[in-house]
């Protein structure tokens, strides 16, 4: 059988909780822990009748709920503020496309999928995403030759078609272009910049017993895109010869496309990151890399720390600057993130911000760390960062 959406009232504050998307077929009734926007952790018991009658009560969703939600995600997630705007932002300049010639490999086909996701007339919308996307583009296009016509870019700029906005539907029809077709030469890339969440993990297939998930334009509607679902439409069918890069700004991306290793960047050593379930989370027989902005348990954010006239995510920031700087020569995954762990450091503030800055850029949220994962291990000193 299918995947069952459902939904359901928080015991502390009433508030309906966003869609959670499972995967169970046991008749067998099951509890699970939940989270709500309001800090209470729910438990759940799920048979599928329930899940039925949860799903009908989703469709009905009131807009007090969604304005309560919003006010939380608004103060706990990515570092938003009611009042921004991107509108008021400014993309990086392109880089020269003259001293980049090292880092190219003129060999199959290039094509990459940017989505940003500002959420617009939303209380929980971000103003550097628009940057993001944009400043990852150029870095495409002029450092490693992405053909314009080969990027696909989702976003709620005006005048943007319908089809090309960054819904759920949307997002997932573009991740199956990313890879229809795909073959061995080919170097695609997947970059979003936006809100994450996690939900319980319905499938016995995480460690920490938890899905990761982007949140698409209109995610308390329709509901968030799994870890999972990400894993089977743009991991699973790579065949041998492909390379699939993913860069993901938002908050609990660490193991975002499930990959089946996580490097230790502390004990310079790559983790075992399989499921417990045995499921399947592999290629098929192409190479996936990750670089996510934190580690699961942890937030991402937007800043002025860079530049004080214009926002961005502080990992698409660093990860661009750091490659441009580079681009004569070229980079290793290692040296790349040491660069950022240092760059973001210093936004820590024990070397030249003060407390007031800190708390004012990271609103008192655990500062981020970078993370790397993939679909096999490697020497992250010796290989060098090629899109």
């Amino acid at each position: 059988m299918g995947s069952t959406t459902m939904t359901t009232n928080c015991s502390n504050c009433k508030t309906r909780l966003p869609h959670l998307t499972s995967h169970s077929t046991s008749p067998i009734p099951r509890v699970t822990q939940y989270r709500c926007f309001c800090g209470y952790v729910n438990l759940i018991e799920t048979t599928k009748p329930a899940l039925a009658q949860h799903h009908h009560e989703g469709q009905q969703l009131q807009h007090s709920h969604r304005r309560r939600a919003s006010s939380w995600i608004n103060s706990h997630i990515k570092g938003s503020s009611p009042s921004s705007s991107s509108k008021n932002c400014k993309p990086l300049s392109p880089s020269s496309s003259s001293s980049s010639t090292s880092l190219i490999k003129s060999c199959g086909r290039k094509r990459a999928l940017l989505c940003g996701v500002t959420y617009q007339e939303r209380k929980y919308k971000l103003k550097g995403t628009y940057n993001d996307v944009n400043n990852m583009k150029h870095l495409l296009i002029n450092t490693f030759c992405f053909p314009p016509d080969c990027i696909r870019i989702l976003s709620e700029e005006e005048g943007q078609p319908k089809e090309l906005t960054p819904t759920k539907k949307n997002i997932e029809k573009s991740l199956k272009w990313l890879v229809e077709g795909c073959q061995a030469g080919d170097s695609l890339v997947f970059y979003f910049s936006g809100h994450g969440l996690r939900q319980p993990d319905f499938k016995d297939d995480e460690v920490d017993g938890f899905d990761e998930t982007i949140c698409p334009l209109d995610f308390m509607e329709e509901g968030m895109i799994l870890d999972n679902d990400i894993n089977s439409t743009i991991v699973h069918p790579l065949k041998e010869g492909v390379t699939l890069h993913a860069i993901v700004d938002a908050c609990h991306s660490g193991t975002i496309l499930d990959l089946l290793y996580v490097y230790d960047h502390k004990g310079n050593k790559w983790k075992d990151n399989s499921p417990p379930s045995g499921a399947r989370k592999s290629t098929s027989g192409g190479l996936a890399i990750c670089i996510s902005a934190c580690e699961d348990d942890k937030m991402a954010a937007d800043t002025t720390a860079f530049d004080r006239n214009v926002m961005n995510g502080a990992m698409t920031y660093t990860l661009i600057e750091i490659i441009k700087k580079h681009s004569s020569k070229g980079i290793t995954y290692g040296e790349l993130l040491d660069l950022m762990f240092d760059q973001i450091q210093r936004i820590n503030g024990d070397r030249c911000l003060n407390s007031r800055i800190l708390r004012k850029v990271f609103r008192h949220k655990i500062i981020q760390q970078p993370l790397l994962s993939s679909s096999e291990d490697f020497d992250v000193y010796k290989k060098k960062f090629l899109l």
